[in-house]
């Protein structure tokens, strides 16, 4: 198992990158997120990614990540049928780490869908699968009720996956969602008025920061 790379660009493409390490080239796959990042730091400069390994019979590939985080997700990625390593990539090039997260916690299966390869039957099996994952393992929000958001984790029924044992919290994020915003932005600007325990208020402040 490789772990990560370290050495300089020798060569970059849309979606491949070839990293030279200690006269070795290896070639590894990326998103169009990391592409765009590597192309600022430009072929022949030094550069570290950590790696995953896609072993198959009749295939063997290296997908590389920024960082550990980034890694973390498509391992979980691609554990949900219908997501291989190419559908992680393509939801990590059209969304970052977090925005994926407060995607699938939120249950924004029209965001997730966005990716190329990825339809909506495919986004809402993702969101059933990793949602509760994720909400342990990583907090949207200090207040438990966000970090919640008062989701239903059955997947199913209620107002649009929000269970009715509402807080003032998750009641603001289906107000931002009725006018319009994508869900994960509303529950994001949410958790930054996370203090406030009137649905009002919070709805206030969460629309100056959209």
């Amino acid at each position: 198992m490789i772990a990560f790379l370290s050495g300089t660009i020798e060569y970059l493409g849309t979606d491949t990158v070839v990293i030279d390490v200690g006269g070795v080239g290896y070639e590894v796959k990326v998103s169009a997120e990391v592409s765009g990042a590597l192309s600022a730091v430009g072929v022949g400069n030094a550069v570290k990614l950590y790696t995953y390994t896609y072993l198959r019979e009749d295939q063997i590939a290296l997908y590389g990540f920024r960082s550990r985080d980034d890694l973390a997700l498509f391992k979980q990625l691609i554990t949900v049928s219908g997501i291989g390593p190419r559908g992680g990539l393509s939801l990590l090039s059209v969304m970052t780490a977090d925005d994926l997260r407060f995607a699938i916690v939120s249950g924004d299966a029209r965001m997730i869908s966005r990716a190329p390869g990825i339809g909506k039957k495919t986004a809402e099996r993702l969101i059933l699968d990793l949602r509760d994952k994720i909400s342990s393992a990583y907090a949207v929000s200090d207040d438990p009720e966000i970090a919640a958001g008062g989701i239903d984790r059955a997947g199913a029924g209620g107002r649009d996956a929000v269970s009715e044992e509402s807080s003032p919290a998750s009641d603001a994020v289906e107000a931002l969602v009725a006018l319009g915003y994508m869900r994960a932005e509303a529950a994001r600007a949410v958790k930054k008025c996370a203090k406030q325990n009137d649905t009002g208020a919070i709805l206030q402040e969460a629309l100056r920061y959209l």
